[in-house]
């Protein structure tokens, strides 16, 4: 079956997946750099104005009711049989992770121009609606205050099936599932090759933004003893699908290596006529091949495969692109900082090569101390013999060449690099968000988290 019939205008099929299929689907990501683009995420939670309190999905000043009044703006509904679970237009969405975050997932964009603006109307629309709900968003990449047990659950069916499975592999992965929030960007590579460099360059630095973007040093109302919570909660979520992933940096690491590991990563479910399959823990190799004890004859599609690929988590990720998956959620001015600080490396070659001379010499077995090392003590970290404050220094600075070099200019005549001054104002303070929030918590907060839904609130 060639590569064309199965992927005909990039959709996948039913048919009975082979992994050459797999490959070709990974290959199909392979653009030449004027079709190069940047998608930009981000999660943020909802809660009451009145009493800070978690949202439930039902009620009249519900989630549900926030997702229906967001439809004024030209946002359609994404259903799972009767049941509201997404809005999207053109091709951006909006979805809710597991306790209600909401996340604006944009379009694919061209600059970090068009993705602030993106960005800036998405959460202009979404406060105009939650205004009228008496409801707001707060921009951290944990809860601050409220217990798991506080947090309803959304009405999709893969949660129900990943609630009930993360407790048999990890201590924390129902904190990951309904008290985390993330920033997040996607961004395109030419061919394997380029893959490769862009996918190790991003995974050894990602602790480095791990550290910029630490943005959570509370846990129930108290400091937790890590700038950014959020990132030692994926320490103990699931070691089968998350991590630094060695294999990347070994010789040989390419497409086929990358479809290897996620063939091994257990399954969450299967999608049949409407209605999500418990495999937790399941083989999806046995279900390639029909072997599956509890779908019979049944073989994995190509959309099986697709579905699956979203539930490995590791701190960057290939689909048909690179997500870059390692910061703490934020305000707005860090919500454009992080595509553009992965555009500025991977965009322009001698930007990636510098980048990459950062990190190559680093020891493999250092990588994921540093990812625990900079959820605790962030820009203080060390790596190598020089400090991540010193290293996110030359990295952003990087950056900010490749987006000169990019010279794609706004209305002001201003090229992107102006949202990198955020993160170079914190690299070279060495002082992350979260301890800011510390400092307002031991001193003009007197020792209450409540303050923060008003001082890091969109």
């Amino acid at each position: 079956m060639t590569r064309e019939s199965k992927m005909a205008g990039n959709k996948v099929d039913d048919r009975p997946l082979t992994f050459e299929d797999i490959l070709n689907w990974f290959e199909a990501g392979n653009k030449p750099k004027d079709q190069w683009r940047v998608g930009a995420e981000h999660e943020k939670f909802v809660f009451r104005l009145q009493g800070h309190e978690t949202v439930a999905y039902d009620g009249p000043a519900g989630i549900k009711a926030l997702l229906e009044g967001m439809m004024r703006f030209g946002w359609s509904g994404v259903y799972e049989g009767q049941t509201l679970i997404a809005l999207e237009r053109g091709k951006a969405n909006i979805s809710l992770e597991p306790g209600g975050q909401f996340e604006l997932s944009g379009a694919p964009l061209s600059t970090m121009h068009e993705i602030c603006d993106e960005t800036r109307d998405h959460l202009t629309e979404a406060k105009t609606v939650a205004a009228e709900l008496g409801l707001g968003f707060l921009g951290l990449g944990f809860t601050p205050d409220w217990r798991r047990d506080q947090i309803p659950v959304m009405p999709k069916g893969r949660y129900k099936i990943m609630r009930e499975y993360m407790p048999k592999v990890g201590q924390l992965g129902l904190d990951m599932m309904f008290r985390t929030c993330t920033v997040q960007a996607n961004l395109d590579f030419a061919s394997e090759a380029d893959m490769v460099a862009k996918f190790r360059t991003s995974l050894a630095l990602q602790p480095i933004a791990t550290a910029l973007f630490a943005n959570s040093p509370f846990v129930e109302g108290k400091p937790s003893g890590f700038l950014s919570t959020r990132a030692n909660i994926w320490t103990d979520t699931d070691a089968d699908r998350t991590g630094m992933l060695d294999f990347v940096f070994r010789d040989g690491f390419g497409f086929e290596t990358y479809a290897n590991y996620l063939l091994d990563v257990p399954m969450y479910f299967a999608k049949r006529e409407g209605q999500f399959v418990d495999l937790s823990g399941r083989s999806f190799r046995e279900f390639m091949a029909g072997t599956l004890a509890d779908m019979p004859g049944d073989r994995a599609s190509l959309k099986d495969f697709a579905d699956h690929a979203t539930t490995a988590f590791p701190e960057v990720r290939l689909k048909q692109y690179l997500e870059m998956r390692g910061a703490d959620s934020a305000p707005l001015g860090r919500l454009c900082a992080l595509p553009a600080l992965w555009t500025g490396i991977f965009y322009d070659s001698a930007a990636l090569a510098a980048a990459w001379d950062l990190c190559k010499a680093w020891p493999l077995e250092d990588h994921e101390r540093l990812r625990a090392d900079v959820a605790r003590l962030g820009l203080k970290a060390q790596i190598a013999g020089r400090s991540v404050q010193d290293i996110a220094i030359d990295m952003v600075a990087i950056a900010r060449s490749g987006l000169k070099a990019r010279a794609r200019l706004n209305g002001a005549m201003l090229d992107e690099s102006i949202y990198l001054d955020e993160l170079e104002a914190i690299a070279l303070s060495g002082i992350t968000p979260a301890e800011h929030l510390l400092t307002l918590y031991h001193g003009p907060w007197q020792g209450q988290v409540s303050p923060a839904y008003e001082a890091v609130a969109y």
